[in-house]
């Protein structure tokens, strides 16, 4: 199949578009974004890798999900199959994480509860996607994705990242442990989550109101997924647990303000450490593959306090002694 620049320039010459783009950096992805001209303004054209079926993409379906639920993500102007791109709404340049780096702490906490606000809105979607079949009603972190992705973290830091695989036995005990973590997990999978939420996928609006992005794997999940994802992104220091405890209020006081109900706030808190767990080992696999396969080093500086803040997160539960010790040696 042509490359990816080939076939978007095929595409605006068919579209009677300039035939100038922007080439707009991307993180971990697969897929490439150029900067457009469209129907006389700007717009941000997707391409995928392969074609594709639009009736059976996942970002044209959890996209048509959120767009009917209110929530803010960007519209689909044009697609083509065949040569497996789509035009989508340009939300600028403007980054959350960016602006949080750049941010002196009040403002800081402000923005960050404000993403934690959209966290229950994409939840409050979960009647509507069973309604309309979404696909993110269909997946779910089941116990074969979420031990994928914790064996994926296995073989991506010991093997490939540190170079010093597990021992048999060592192996045996920690894949027991990620069966246990995994199978209580599966359990939980009740809310639709966005799967990826972190302030690289928040864009700021000229008013600095936030903006969705990169939704396309949105499944169901625990309902602490989605947060722990936002609070525990890319961090240079393990957040307090003062800090966790007052973002956890937010997230709490506005799904009871939107009707979500009440949730116990002890259990609650014992679901989050248990999802860190697994949502940083996630991260530290793919950091991990990153870092050594496709040097993207910069995601080291990540990896370290990542796995102390999953060791906080064992000893605070007072379980999985096995996985602690492995993790301890490591670092």
């Amino acid at each position: 199949m042509p490359g990816f620049q080939d076939r978007l320039a095929k595409f605006l010459v068919d579209e009677s578009e300039s035939a100038a783009f922007e080439h707009l950096s991307q993180d971990a992805s697969t897929r490439e974004y150029f900067r457009i001209s469209w129907r006389g303004e700007t717009a941000i054209a997707c391409v995928y890798p392969e074609a594709f079926s639009a009736a059976e993409h996942s970002y044209i379906d959890v996209t048509e999900l959120f767009l009917q639920c209110g929530l803010p993500v960007a519209k689909i102007y044009s697609v083509r199959e065949d040569l497996g791109l789509m035009v989508l709404e340009d939300f600028g340049n403007r980054i959350l994480r960016d602006k949080l780096v750049a941010s002196d702490e009040n403002d800081r906490n402000e923005l960050i509860d404000e993403a934690i606000r959209l966290i229950p809105r994409i939840q409050a979607t979960t009647t509507t996607a069973f309604e309309m079949n979404s696909i993110a009603s269909r997946l779910s972190f089941d116990v074969e994705k979420l031990l994928w992705e914790l064996n994926f973290f296995k073989t991506h830091y010991f093997d490939t990242f540190k170079k010093r695989p597990l021992s048999n036995d060592g192996d045996r005990a920690v894949s027991a442990d990620f069966e246990a973590i995994a199978t209580e997990l599966a359990e939980k999978a009740a809310v639709v989550c966005h799967r990826d939420f972190h302030s690289a996928n928040l864009m700021l609006w000229p008013n600095d109101e936030l903006r969705i992005i990169d939704h396309q794997d949105a499944r169901l999940g625990s309902v602490t997924y989605d947060l722990v994802s936002l609070l525990l992104d890319r961090v240079t220091e393990p957040p307090s647990d003062e800090w966790l405890g007052e973002k956890i209020n937010v997230f709490l006081n506005e799904r009871e303000r939107i009707g979500l109900g009440n949730i116990d706030r002890s259990s609650f808190e014992q679901e989050f450490r248990l999802q860190t767990i697994q949502r940083c080992l996630k991260a530290v696999g793919t950091f991990s593959f990153q870092s050594a396969n496709r040097g993207k080093t910069y995601f080291i500086p990540f990896i370290e306090p990542l796995l102390r803040i999953v060791i906080n997160a064992i000893d605070d539960l007072e379980r999985y002694p096995t996985l602690r010790r492995v993790i301890t040696e490591q670092i």
